[in-house]
């Protein structure tokens, strides 16, 4: 069930209608529990088992690690933990991965083995780290174990941001849920707001842009090099406008519930360099990455060299995290170089220039420099794998010869989305973000709906991020 699909509109408005004669907590998360259990159910029903087995066993490690101070036992209970979670993970994401990328050392060694009829369940890894990161904190001391199954629950199968982000620390939900949260007018406006503008992003943007890229992308020899350096262009607004739609949607409707969610992105494509860019895309992950992997494996704390090291693995598992193929994990390896790079000119750069038309013209150097890494970048995560890959990355910088395709629409999301992204960056952002209380912000969002309605798309078209 899509949060663009009539079918959600039916199924949210009969949630809501019965939370309004739900005076008890208690009785509206058995409700949020149950509606979030059907929404997974809707994909498939057979997977909410493996929810179901996530949340048990780390909501009884989380109470055993509250129940004693052995550090051995302590260790065995994380482990424990670590090892169903993460086993379940490979088995449904990349159990036929390095099945694939190992049967010709497996066939020397006359183990001939072929790959499992496997379907990956929808939102596994989002729900994986978000259980991951309980079990983690609880052990780590910086948070009290849940002591009730019915919160936990909850906390792992809230159905807004379950199968895809934001990614939720159970020390930001889990105390909402302890308090009754009536609806109110400035929570179901402000939620409404934040629900349209995401649909919009995904409906009239990402899903048409869509329309442009994916001819082009998938038969990029027939087109010139101008045409495929406009459809990645195209494709980076398509992506960011899928996913961060979605976390708006997700946003929107948790506050119309009265619950509050992190953000997840914050205009990423202002950035000035690849770590400014990691700080704006994709922060429940990032964040997550840099809390669970980065700083345990030593962060900044061992010296340089073995920053650069702890930053390429960290970022390299951020790749094979996105997706079970070599394009993914090279993507992760590209963004953790880059991040190695932008960390060495950090500590060498010279001093930064007064106001001036130098410093401008550095300024948007280190932007459209940092803007070059994500778009190439993007041409492997989007790339079937890496001979599709260097097709694309040949076009692009060889500037071969072929069809050309100048779609009028493209141009006009490009030139507003730079437009948009120009106005952030000299903070005069008031008409765009849509202040709550001004007076065009419902002409605004009015206006969106109708133009969701009017180019709603008559087939199926997923989210990008409910692959991963």
């Amino acid at each position: 069930m899509l949060f663009t699909q009539i079918e959600f509109g039916v199924f949210f408005g009969t949630i809501l209608l019965a939370l309004v004669y739900l005076k008890n907590n208690t009785l509206r998360k058995t409700l949020i529990l149950a509606a979030s259990y059907y929404f997974y159910s809707y994909w498939d029903y057979r997977f909410l088992s493996l929810i179901l087995i996530s949340t048990s066993v780390d909501y009884l490690i989380g109470m055993k690690l509250g129940q004693t101070n052995c550090l051995s036992q302590r260790r065995r209970l994380l482990l424990c933990s670590l090892v169903i979670n993460l086993g379940i993970l490979f088995f449904f994401k990349y159990c036929n991965f390095f099945i694939t990328s190992f049967q010709a050392a497996l066939g020397s060694l006359n183990l001939n083995l072929s790959t499992l009829n496997i379907i990956l369940p929808v939102g596994i890894s989002f729900y994986t780290f978000q259980t991951l990161s309980y079990t983690i904190d609880v052990y780590n001391r910086k948070m009290e174990p849940c002591t009730h199954f019915l919160d936990f629950a909850v906390f792992v199968a809230f159905f807004p941001q379950l199968v895809a982000g934001p990614i939720v620390r159970a020390s930001y939900f889990l105390p909402q849920l302890q308090l009754f949260h009536p609806f109110t007018k400035e929570n179901i406006h402000l939620g409404t707001r934040i629900f349209v503008v995401g649909m919009f992003k995904k409906v009239f943007v990402a899903d048409r842009l869509a329309m442009f890229v994916d001819p082009v992308i998938s038969n990029v020899n027939a087109f010139d090099g101008t045409t495929v350096w406009l459809a990645m262009l195209a494709y980076s607004i398509q992506i960011y406008c899928d996913f961060s739609g979605y976390s708006d949607m997700a946003i929107g409707i948790s506050r119309i519930l009265g619950y509050d969610l992190n953000i997840n992105f914050d205009f990423p494509y202002v950035a000035k360099s690849i770590g400014d860019f990691w700080r704006r895309w994709h922060i429940s992950l990032s964040t997550w990455i840099r809390d669970y992997l980065y700083i345990p494996l030593g962060g900044n704390r061992l010296g340089q060299m073995r920053t650069y090291v702890n930053t390429f693995i960290a970022m390299s598992l951020c790749g094979l995290w996105h997706g079970a193929g070599w394009t993914f994990v090279f993507w992760g390896v590209w963004h953790g170089l880059a991040l190695i790079v932008n960390r060495f000119w950090d500590r060498i750069k010279p001093v930064p220039l007064e106001a001036g038309f130098v410093s401008v013209l550095v300024s948007f150097l280190s932007w459209a420099t940092t803007m070059m890494v994500v778009v190439v970048g993007w041409v492997f995560f989007r790339a079937i794998d890496f001979a599709h890959a260097t097709t694309i990355l040949e076009k692009m910088f060889t500037f071969g010869a072929g069809v050309s395709w100048m779609h009028p629409f493209v141009l006009f999301v490009l030139f507003g989305t730079f437009l948009i992204h120009i106005l952030y960056d000299f903070k005069l952002t008031r008409l765009h973000l849509l202040p709550i209380n001004a007076w065009y912000t419902p002409a605004i969002v009015l206006c969106f709906v109708w133009l969701v309605i009017l180019f709603y798309p008559k087939g199926f078209q997923p989210f990008i991020y409910f692959q991963f």
